[in-house]
């Protein structure tokens, strides 16, 4: 575990004493610190720790766990960032041998990492906080380094003041700790699985959705293996895994564990168990997925003895820029408004734009059309019933061409507001790139480079004036 500064080791050392608490957090690591999201919850879980110290009148800490044992390369291996040319960028590192299969703790970055900090820093504002950042960043993420590691520096830095602890989840003393959980469920996982199905059952007679399918014969663990890590399943001697074809008895699992017990590892139902029992943990703050699995897991809890911390959900922002938050104002637009595909905003707009005489003359031409055909279709029913399929065939190509001739105009009315809708795009791509919410997307560093630590202090005020009073609390 490591402590970042004063405020942290201070924590640190009441919970070596025994004297405190933890609210813990976490996420897989990302490139450059990952999306905004992870930031968030960090700072989450400080403001909740402060409520909660504040209210029992004993140390609480917030504890960041970084997903070090997690072998889904493709997550953590790239970010986003709008770039000086104000277009949307993915930065992406080159997959190393053992990707996507050994456990990130395992795989050093390689060379690549130095191509996409260069692109990184092209992208940025030479601004007066940028230097030291990017400095901090370079000494962080070296092809030498995990990207857990790295991941874990950069966060520090942003997090100290809140007083953040940091654990990896492959850390030995943390390895260590959990061995009771770890081979409770692998000897327990025919029960725990039973009741877990039952528990989903119960999640989707309710009418809800289940997060997390209980598998069949699946074990709430991961082994790593001959092909890396993988899903442990039972079978009649023991456990195998599936993608190697590997087999071993619970005996041969607890060996490779007392030789290197890195390997074996929880899966995502069981980590929250493992975090519980090694730390005294009272709260766990949970983004909108998580907060869904945890509705899952009681059950898992109650089987292994752990008390099932307070899930308590992230907090969010979308951060409004000055100059995105003109052109909001200069078109009167909302920022729900611009949550949908651009194009559908920019045809929405241009419509509304086409100038009344011509809406007036199109409605008027549809009119003709319609009242047209149904006079000449009255007319000729007396002559031949049949000619009423002609006249609607009649009455479609009409509408049809009416209709080309509309998006025409509206192609038309765009290319006259040309510069407006290029400016709502530009702000299209600052709160929702690639169609999704900011946080979810952005590096942090896009705005901690523009505006410094006063970024991660604006956030954290907003957060703790929206963080709800806790029990007890005026």
């Amino acid at each position: 575990m490591t402590a970042p500064g004063e405020r942290a080791r201070a924590r640190l050392e009441a919970l070596k004493e025994g004297r405190g608490y933890v609210v813990t957090t976490g996420q897989q690591p990302g490139l450059f610190g990952g999306p905004l999201y992870s930031l968030y919850k960090g700072i989450t879980a400080a403001l909740l720790a402060q409520r909660l110290e504040a209210l029992l009148d004993v140390p609480v800490a917030p504890l960041f766990w970084t997903a070090s044992e997690d072998h889904d390369w493709d997550e953590g291996d790239h970010t986003w960032l709008v770039g000086v040319d104000n277009a949307l960028h993915r930065l992406q590192l080159p997959a190393v041998e053992g990707a996507g299969e050994r456990p990130l703790h395992r795989l050093a970055m390689g060379a690549g990492v130095e191509q996409a900090l260069e692109q990184f820093a092209e992208l940025l504002p030479d601004t007066d906080f940028a230097a030291p950042h990017l400095e901090a960043i370079r000494a962080a993420f070296t092809p030498g380094a995990t990207l857990p590691d790295a991941f874990e520096r950069v966060m520090a830095r942003l997090l100290e003041p809140l007083g953040m602890l940091f654990v990896q989840a492959h850390a030995p003393a943390l390895k260590e700790a959990s061995r009771s959980v770890l081979l409770a469920e692998l000897h327990g996982a025919a029960a725990h699985e039973e009741a877990l199905a039952r528990r989903a059952a119960e999640i989707e007679a309710a009418g809800y959705d289940v997060q997390v399918h209980i598998l069949e014969g699946g074990v709430n663990l991961f082994l790593e293996g001959p092909s890396g890590r993988e899903r442990v399943y039972r079978d009649d001697e023991g456990v195998h895994l599936r993608h190697s074809g590997t087999h071993y008895t619970r005996a041969q699992v607890e060996a490779c564990f007392e030789r290197d017990p890195s390997v074996l590892t929880p899966n995502v139902l069981l980590r929250p168990v493992v975090e519980s029992a090694v730390f005294p943990t009272l709260a766990y703050v949970a983004g909108p997925g998580e907060q869904a699995y945890f509705a899952q897991m009681e059950p898992l809890f109650q089987a292994l003895g752990v008390g099932m911390p307070v899930v308590f959900p992230r907090l969010g922002a979308t951060v409004l820029e000055t100059k995105v938050g003109k052109v909001l104002e200069k078109f009167d637009l909302d920022i729900d408004e611009l949550d949908r595909p651009f194009h559908e905003l920019a045809g929405e707009r241009a419509r509304d734009d086409v100038p009344d005489d011509v809406r007036k003359a199109l409605g008027e031409f549809r009119g003709t059309v319609a009242r047209g055909v149904q006079g000449l279709t009255e007319a000729t029913r007396s002559i031949d019933p049949t000619l009423k399929g002609p006249i609607q065939h009649v009455r479609s190509v009409a509408f049809d061409a009416l209709g080309d001739v509309e998006k025409k105009i509206v192609q038309a009315v765009k290319r006259e507001h040309e510069i407006e809708l290029q400016q709502i795009e530009k702000a299209h791509l600052h709160l929702f790139p690639d169609g999704s919410p900011q946080e979810r997307v952005f590096n942090p560093f896009y705005y901690v480079v523009r505006y410094g630590a006063e970024f991660v202090e604006a956030v954290t005020e907003s957060f703790d004036a929206a963080l709800p009073p806790l029990g007890g609390e005026a």
